[in-house]
């Protein structure tokens, strides 16, 4: 049975990201000189030597991990490896999956992506959003303190359903807060700001998705080769329209990675690549089921040998 690729989001990245593949591999070496023609700025310099910061700043992060994802899987595909059965990708991770399913261009998705961390940005102010992660607390329970909490004036609510026990949530500052204290009453083992302020995921990134609507109408837009998961719904993609409304929607609804990733258990697929920098996905996806095998190809031998155990499971050698 054929792998799935997972694509990850921002968390992922880090300064110095695929030095080894950047000084190996030509076909990476291409890609974010693709990057970098295209957004005007060199991106080999932002992820390697990163002197002033911006890595972590939302406009230039999604860029960054949408292009190490594709270069990876550019690599992976030159050196033979499996075609996927489908593909998904936690939050920006959606736009390197549908590179991945022939849906988006890579320089097109670059284009929305930059333009994405952008609008997100300016969606709201400094200091008037906040995110959080709740660790150790039932997603219900978290779900409903969210709701108790919110008022007119101050709201906050579920952003990303990571796996059980562990649940990002975002709105205004002072709702998160209160909610964060609510959480650590109800017996949460940790309650931890993150280190953003965009409150992604949320309603208040309204203005956000309302612009990404309107970027994505001169976009194409094909139909996946194969099946995409859309975070917002939980469900496969299978059309271009689908596509277009999904990216609109996950800037204003959770992202619901368990179920996601439940569902790919479900259909029997226990073999995962996890195609892009860092080990994320990974994690979570272990504590979601067990019975995953996550590959996370993150040098040429690593990917070479996932290649090779992918092809011996496939032949049969897996008892």
């Amino acid at each position: 049975m054929s792998p799935v690729f997972l694509f990850p989001g921002q968390g992922s990245q880090s300064k110095g990201m695929l030095a080894d593949m950047l000084a190996a591999e030509p076909v990476v070496q291409q890609s974010f000189a693709e990057a970098s023609d295209v957004l005007g700025y060199d991106m080999v310099k932002l992820v390697l030597d990163d002197v002033d910061g911006k890595l972590d700043q939302t406009e230039f992060t999604q860029p960054a991990l949408l292009t190490a994802s594709t270069a990876m899987l550019r690599l992976w595909n030159e050196l033979g490896g499996a075609t996927p059965a489908q593909v998904a990708g936690h939050s920006l991770g959606e736009y390197s999956a549908l590179v991945a399913a022939g849906s988006l261009a890579f320089s097109d998705a670059l284009s929305l992506v930059a333009f994405r961390g952008q609008v997100m940005s300016k969606a709201v102010p400094a200091g008037v959003g906040k995110m959080a992660a709740i660790i150790g607390l039932d997603d219900a329970i978290m779900s409903e303190i969210c709701a108790s909490v919110s008022t007119e004036t101050g709201q906050v609510w579920p952003a990303n359903f990571n796996c059980p026990g562990q649940l990002v949530i975002a709105g205004h500052a002072g709702a998160v807060d209160i909610a964060m204290d609510k959480a650590r009453e109800a017996g949460a083992k940790r309650a931890l700001p993150l280190a953003v302020s965009a409150p992604s995921h949320t309603p208040l990134m309204q203005a956000a998705a309302d612009a990404m609507r309107q970027k994505l109408v001169d976009i194409p837009v094909s139909s996946p080769l194969f099946p995409v998961w859309s975070n917002a719904r939980a469900a496969a993609l299978d059309s271009a329209d689908e596509i277009r409304a999904a990216l609109v929607e996950q800037l204003v609804q959770p992202v619901r990675w368990t179920e996601i990733v439940t569902s790919i258990a479900e259909q029997g697929h226990y073999q995962v690549i996890e195609m892009g920098p860092g080990k994320v996905l990974a994690g979570l996806v272990r504590r979601i089921d067990r019975q995953f095998n996550v590959h996370s190809p993150l040098t040429r031998d690593l990917m070479e040998a996932s290649i090779r155990d992918l092809a011996d499971y496939a032949g049969g050698n897996h008892d």
